[in-house]
């Protein structure tokens, strides 16, 4: 199957030499290009039924890596499990409109902090309102920085349980059924704080500009360029409750380690570029379903777009989910709403354990004979001369 790595491997490193990447970016190149490859080490297993041997090579582990993600996700799903509550789930999206996803780019640390912070921020304090709900909520934030096309698309997706503690914690307040907050009301709230955190952010000197965006270092220029943004209409918009627990977990399997593009939406690489299927959002039925295709430097660049700045959390909880608190707001409710806790089994010493390697051909266990060390660590590639 087609692989972003057999892109990386085959025009990265011409590539890399014209173009300027942060050492971040180059870390995730050559980590993609190593994962799964002699380069990173393995084993060398033999089957317990049939004899044949097998070679598996270890994976990058890098969360941008299209490869690496399946098991992380199933990993942290397994731990979420037990955090599941008996009510409806909501799905809620803020995204920043395109003006401030431009300069997102050079303030990912800055702005995407911004956007999850002031997203629970709003949640709770319209839930809090007792006009509306009147209740402490949680909610889990999960950031994606791309659309379909790999553009550069900055929005979070809240996954909220459908009512909180009243304010005494002495009661459980649930949502009506089917209606969660008023959209319209936490679009403006939105609006209006990201606004004043972001001007702060200005006078205290935690944004840069470059190119285009060069003047509005200076802070009448920056107050001109946000005051059309304080009309202009923001996205926020909450679907329709989850079917039940289990869909939850469905929904968090495929987006909380999702990346920029998956391999199975790659369809050709040849002389035209890299063509990958994608989803336009502004048309209707089988029609949003296209292909696009991108000259192999262009793509690799839209994909470069979305790497994160080393140890940013892309999935963040809140208010009775946060992790300080978590354990005992769950327990707190689950009391309140007469459920019976989730039991953690024990693993018995004396049941088998399954295998870590399977044979393909027979399905008998793999023994592993011999481990491979690693010929290369994960870093940046070396500069080339005449870079600074």
């Amino acid at each position: 199957m087609l692989e972003v790595a057999d892109i990386f491997r085959s025009h990265g490193p011409a590539w890399r030499a014209t173009a300027h990447l942060s050492l971040g970016q180059l870390k995730v190149m050559s980590a993609i290009e190593q994962c799964r490859t002699a380069a990173l080490g393995g084993h060398v297993l033999r089957c317990s039924g049939c004899a044949k041997l097998e070679i598996s090579y270890d994976s990058c582990r890098n969360r941008h890596c299209p490869k690496c993600q399946a098991s992380a996700a199933h990993r942290w799903l397994k731990a979420r499990q037990a955090d599941l509550l008996p009510v409806e789930y909501y799905h809620v999206v803020f995204t920043l409109p395109a003006p401030i996803s431009a300069i997102a780019w050079y303030n990912k640390a800055v702005i995407y902090g911004l956007l999850f912070d002031i997203a629970a921020e709003t949640l709770r304090t319209i839930a809090a309102d007792p006009r509306h709900l009147g209740a402490q909520i949680g909610a889990t934030l999960v950031l994606h920085t791309w659309g379909s096309a790999l553009t550069h698309h900055p929005h979070v997706h809240g996954i909220v349980p459908g009512g909180g503690l009243s304010p005494d914690g002495e009661r459980w307040i649930a949502c009506r059924p089917g209606f969660f907050l008023p959209v319209r009301v936490l679009s403006r709230l939105f609006r209006r704080r990201f606004l004043e955190a972001l001007a702060d952010a200005h006078r205290r000197g935690q944004l840069q500009f470059f190119g285009e965006y060069t003047a509005l270092a200076n802070a009448a220029a920056f107050a001109r360029w946000l005051a059309p943004l304080r009309t202009c209409e923001w996205v926020v918009y909450a679907k329709r409750p989850f079917a039940g627990p289990q869909a939850v977990l469905e929904y968090l399997s495929r987006y909380t380690h999702r990346v920029a593009i998956s391999n199975q939406r790659l369809v050709a690489f040849d002389e035209r570029g890299v063509t990958f299927r994608w989803k336009d959002y502004r048309a209707t039925g089988r029609t949003r379903y296209k292909t696009m295709t991108l000259e192999a430097g262009e793509f690799m660049r839209r994909f470069l777009l979305h790497v994160l700045p080393g140890g940013f959390h892309r999935i963040r909880h809140y208010g009775l989910l946060a992790n300080p608190v978590r354990r005992a707001s769950l327990a707190k409710v689950r009391e309140l709403l007469h459920v019976v806790p989730v039991l953690t089994i024990q693993p018995d010493p004396e049941v088998a354990v399954a295998p870590a390697f399977v044979c393909r051909h027979c399905g008998a266990p793999m023994i592993v004979i011999e481990i491979l060390e690693r010929t290369a660590p994960i870093r940046a590639p070396p500069m080339w001369r005449g870079e600074t």
